[in-house]
């Protein structure tokens, strides 16, 4: 079968599909599992690949699962990731899909990451003689923590002979029909910092009696705003924020201990290791200073994610043969994290995004937030994509 009649024939098929990822996909978003608590999710998973014929392997890396799909006609492997892990985060949205599970909530869209992988493989699986190549399933765990899933996998065999892998995730920043991909650098490394600060607690009217770490605290959380204006060249982006600072709970006590809590964004590694140092080096001297001590811990997570230039290209021209010429393409990267980075160490691999915005379904939140919601249709748009990536990028070895 040539292969503009076989993408007319799966797209046709992955439409026909469509109430059934919405009803996968609302399913997992009513019962959703935070990262490393993954349970009934990557069994549903793997038990809807099995269904399918497909080879599976469970408990990859820890919880992962991954399934392979082997065509009948030449050509590379290729992998396609998704994410399923949700949020520890209270879901205030009045919907009748709203989350079952008090505290925890799909508020990123990893939900709709897993049902639209799945309607791929749904409807290459009805064609595999078709297909050239392989398929590799790769259905993570843990995307939101640190560590994450990525690297366990990846250690786990995950990235088994593939040569390529491609990954895709849901804007609802982003209005649906809408498309952003950014060659070479598209999103920033991620590094968590915890800082305790120990002084000698007393009396709130006797602070010369005392070593005050919440006022050293306080003074180290500004000289660490320097660290971006004054050590990182200005045309490297970077970003050192504190996100938590707790010391003392009484009015009238100088506490023992202060902690801060915050993460690191850059793009490139001589920036990363610049701010590294560039803090431990403010911290010691700071805390030194007050007469304090003090304990430092950096953790380095993912690195920023790298899209091949041609590989980059290559998406880009199906999108456009997709969805057409005047279909909007954005190229701006992203500060925020992600470990798909881990399998582009590997081998080559590019990280798209597709717009499911929509102020008609109340889709308007940003992600992490509590009212969290996307137009489903994404997951069309998301399902177009991979499928075109599979006949078109491994068609010749």
């Amino acid at each position: 079968m040539e292969v503009e009649k076989l993408m007319e024939n799966l797209d046709k098929l992955l439409h026909e599909l469509y109430p059934e990822l919405v009803a996968f996909r609302r399913d997992l978003h009513m019962h959703p599992e935070i990262s490393h608590q993954e349970v009934q999710t990557p069994q549903k998973i793997a038990d809807y690949l099995e269904d399918l014929g497909i080879e599976v392997r469970r408990s990859v890396g820890g919880r992962g699962v991954v399934g392979t799909l082997k065509g009948g006609k030449p050509g590379k492997t290729i992998a396609l990731r998704a994410d399923f892990d949700a949020l520890p985060i209270q879901d205030e949205k009045e919907v009748t899909y709203k989350s079952t599970i008090p505290g925890a909530m799909h508020a990123c869209g990893h939900d709709l990451h897993t049902a639209a992988l799945l309607g791929v493989a749904n409807v290459l699986s009805k064609f595999r003689e078709e297909i050239p190549g392989n398929v590799v399933f790769i259905h993570q765990f843990a995307e939101e923590s640190t560590p994450g899933g990525a690297k366990p996998m990846i250690e786990d065999g995950c990235l088994e002979d593939v040569d390529v892998i491609y990954g895709a995730h849901v804007m609802s920043t982003d209005p649906l029909g809408t498309f952003s991909v950014k060659e070479g650098f598209a999103s920033s490394a991620q590094d968590d910092f915890k800082i305790v600060i120990r002084g000698k607690g007393g009396h709130g009217s006797e602070p010369h009696l005392a070593i005050d770490p919440l006022v050293t605290g306080s003074q180290l959380v500004v000289n660490l705003q320097q660290i971006v204006s004054r050590r990182v060249n200005p045309q490297q982006a970077a970003a050192v924020t504190v996100g938590s600072f707790v010391s003392g709970e009484a009015t009238n006590v100088i506490p023992d201990t202060a902690v801060i809590k915050g993460t690191v964004r850059t793009y490139d590694e001589e920036a990363r290791s610049i701010i590294e140092q560039a803090m431990k080096h403010i911290t010691k001297s700071t805390c030194e200073a007050a007469g304090t001590t003090f304990e430092f811990e950096y953790v380095k997570d993912c690195p920023s994610i790298w899209n091949d230039p041609g590989l980059t290209k290559h998406v880009e021209e199906i999108v456009i043969d997709t969805f057409g010429s005047d279909y909007p393409i954005k190229h701006t990267p992203m500060m925020g994290s992600e470990d798909f980075s881990f399998y582009q160490k590997e081998i080559p691999g590019v990280y798209f995004t597709v717009g499911g915005g929509n102020p008609e379904l109340n889709a308007v939140y940003p992600h992490h937030h509590p009212k969290f919601d996307v137009d489903e249709r994404a997951m069309l748009d998301i399902g177009r994509i991979f499928i075109r990536l599979v006949l078109q990028n491994t068609r010749n070895k």
